[in-house]
């Protein structure tokens, strides 16, 4: 009796010892596959990513100017920034730009994602929202310059025609910055708002529908439902675009190469002329470590303050 049960005992340990073979070998080969697929996404973050900056923060050490050989200088180049006031000035216009980019790309974004829930379904008109995203930024940034320009654009023709004086829009201190904030807000708000149509569409319909019932209006349900329901989307959204607002670059290349006096020299064109128009590709590569360094501490504030992780339907 002892070796029967010893037997099957023997018997259901080689099964088991199987089967645990069997879901080893399986998960190595599904680990292989995987591995097959990420290559060349990791090949290409190592190579176009990992590498450059890791070879940036080198530069930013040394004094070079791309045709001699890196001078370790230490944080030689940190402390200049400090000193530097043209530094301080884009980073300021920077800000500028970002508070009028993101605040009313997301206020505009909010308004057009409700309304497509709201009045339309048309795939027809989502897709057109897409399209000026579509258009590459040199190319929308040339189309307003055009536009807007003070002696032929067709903006201005107009405000004359309605008995207003011209505006130089690209050439006035005043609406200089206020105007690029316009021509990537147009440009990027279509595709914004189809990221919160995006998030609007997992939010349960029954949530809506007991709040009727509770006598909400919707105004009401917009601001202590919806937007609250919004928030890890909304965080993902404002991390991206202020992310990519304060690495504005193509738009003031096209248009006012930093003009008029200091007044569009942003982070990006204020590094892009430091390193390749002047040769300090040290101190230019320093410039860029900072802004690596304040944008990855605006994306961690972004996702605690605004709680990306968590949501109010779990």
């Amino acid at each position: 009796m002892v070796s029967t049960d010893t037997a099957q005992a023997a018997a259901k340990a080689r099964r088991r010892a199987n089967r645990s073979d069997g879901r080893t070998s399986a998960g190595r080969s599904e680990l292989k596959t995987a591995l097959v697929f990420i290559a060349p996404a990791l090949v290409g973050f190592l190579i176009f990513y990992l590498y450059p900056t890791i070879r940036g923060f080198y530069f930013s050490l040394t004094q070079y100017n791309l045709l001699g050989t890196p001078k370790w200088i230490g944080f030689d180049n940190f402390a200049r920034i400090g000193k530097d006031p043209l530094f301080w000035n884009a980073l300021g216009v920077t800000v500028e730009y970002v508070l009028l980019n993101i605040g009313f790309q997301t206020v505009i974004a909010v308004l057009l994602a409700v309304l497509m829930q709201r009045l339309t379904q048309s795939t027809l008109l989502r897709g057109a929202l897409l399209l000026p995203w579509l258009i590459s930024n040199v190319i929308a940034a040339m189309l307003w310059f055009w536009l807007l320009d003070y002696q032929i654009g067709l903006v201005n023709q107009v405000i004359e025609w309605m008995g207003l004086g011209k505006i130089a829009f690209f050439a006035d201190e005043f609406w200089a910055i206020p105007t690029m904030a316009f021509v990537n807000v147009w440009r990027h708000m279509g595709y914004t708002a189809l990221l919160v149509f995006a998030g609007m569409q997992t939010i349960p319909r029954y949530v809506y529908e007991a709040a009727a019932i509770d006598g909400s209006s919707e105004w009401t349900s917009f601001w202590r439902m919806t937007l609250p329901l919004l928030r890890p989307v909304l965080a993902m959204i404002l991390v991206i675009t202020v992310t990519g607002s304060f690495q504005v670059f193509d738009t003031v290349a096209v248009t006012t190469r930093g003009g008029p006096v200091n007044v569009t020299r942003v982070m990006q064109y204020y590094i892009y002329q430091k390193a390749f128009g002047e040769g300090q590709f040290g101190y230019g590569s320093a410039l860029a470590v900072v802004l690596f360094a304040i944008l990855a501490v605006l994306a961690a504030l972004q996702l605690r303050l605004l709680r990306a992780g968590e949501s109010d339907l779990a």
